[in-house]
């Protein structure tokens, strides 16, 4: 389709949000770039933990057949050494210290009584007792994390515990981001002009999704200076523009990606932002996100956020959700995916969802108001008053 033609016919077919988004990861590659860091290969054990066995309590090391008999009436006597436990002899050690060579067992120093270089034992013990193996907590050799496994504290500690300094792990993967747009700045906006957001909140969304956000200078309606902002960062693993996707004169956007590249999406069915595209460059995935506010944050969502995980070998998490009764009917277009903005009220014996607004994209406090959105699937014409629905909650998602 040519320029023209693009502009004229508007978005009278408009692509399944699913069928999109797998366009785009279809088209992206996960990088091979790695650092000393999280797990770009498996981890395994290359030593015991503990590396000998050690005593678990505070006492004396013996010999377990030793003991046998031993009473609170009756105790046995045994002999304290400092070296090697042979028969008739116990050595005294610390919780967490090595167990001498020849002993199996260690009696707690309250079931004792040491008279010189004598030890009285009241307690019986089994082979084994108040003992920690060698190998107790890891085995050498143990598969600890697979390629992929996204590292926890606890899970550094444990790796340092198996004498692990370092693993390799994926970088952070690179995101260009580049606002574009005649009528933004970045202060003091007079007639006609509007303060740059959309820029700032995606790289924000990109660095808690994991990436490594570069917030280009804003970037004017002019051709040339969009394909000039793009091709310096196509050695990024993704470039995302905000504004200037949809069809209209000062829409150069998808033409631009189209002259240096391919367009493979332009045009998705969901509300709000249906004007969104997907394209590559060069091999670098590019994602022209909507102008307007609320459908620039619901598109960065469903492509920008996980084409991100693709190409970074991140976990995608599904977001965090919560059910709700619905407070008000909820309207839908069937064969359009729905993102309605609701607020929670978690006050009462079931939550509640009151939808904040049902249009109006350009309405960024609608977003930052809203606990969540409920997702209105294509095969249905939305949900009535005292239905159950699903609330996600994009705010703390990763």
């Amino acid at each position: 389709m040519n320029h023209d033609d693009r502009r004229t016919a508007g978005f009278k077919q408009r692509t399944r949000l699913s069928d999109a988004r797998e366009t785009l990861l279809a088209a992206a590659t996960p990088h091979d770039r790695t650092v000393r860091r999280p797990l770009a290969e498996d981890a395994v054990a290359p030593a015991d933990v503990p590396g000998y066995d050690r005593a678990a309590m505070d006492g004396y090391a013996v010999r377990a057949s030793d003991t046998f008999g031993a009473s609170g009436r009756s105790p046995n006597v045994l002999r304290i050494v400092d070296g090697p436990v042979e028969p008739g002899t116990a050595a005294r050690v610390h919780t967490g210290s090595d167990v001498p060579d020849g002993a199996d067992a260690v009696v707690m120093v309250e079931h004792t009584e040491r008279l010189g270089d004598e030890l009285e034992v009241f307690d019986a013990l089994a082979e084994g007792e108040n003992v920690g193996e060698r190998g107790e907590d890891v085995r050498e050799g143990t598969p600890l994390f697979e390629a992929g496994h996204e590292l926890r504290p606890s899970d550094l500690g444990l790796l340092r515990s198996v004498g692990v300094e370092g693993v390799t792990v994926f970088e952070r993967p690179r995101v260009s981001v580049i606002p574009t747009g005649e009528e933004l700045v970045e202060s003091d906006p007079g007639p006609g002009e509007v303060i740059e957001t959309n820029g700032l909140t995606v790289s924000r969304l990109v660095e808690r999704w994991g990436g490594e956000a570069s917030y280009r200078d804003i970037v004017v309606d002019d051709a040339e200076l969009l394909r000039e902002a793009v091709e310096s960062d196509l050695d990024h693993d993704v470039v995302v523009t905000t504004g200037g996707s949809s069809v209209g004169e000062r829409d150069l956007i998808p033409e631009v990606i189209d002259d240096i590249g391919e367009v493979l999406v332009h045009g998705v069915a969901l509300k709000p932002g249906h004007p969104v595209a997907v394209g590559v460059v060069e091999d670098t995935p590019v994602v022209m996100l909507p102008g307007y506010p609320v459908a620039c944050v619901v598109n960065a969502f469903q492509f920008l956020r996980p084409v991100l995980k693709h190409v970074g070998s991140l976990p995608e998490r599904p977001l965090p959700t919560q059910e709700a009764t619905l407070t008000k009917k909820l309207p839908s277009s069937p064969g359009t995916r729905t993102f309605a903005r609701v607020k929670l009220d978690a006050l009462g014996d079931e939550p509640t969802a009151e939808p904040t607004r049902t249009s109006g994209s350009g309405i960024l406090s609608s977003v930052a108001l809203a606990d969540g959105w409920v997702v209105v699937p294509e095969e249905i014409e939305g949900y009535d008053e005292g239905d159950t629905v699903a609330v996600e909650g994009w705010e703390w998602s990763a």
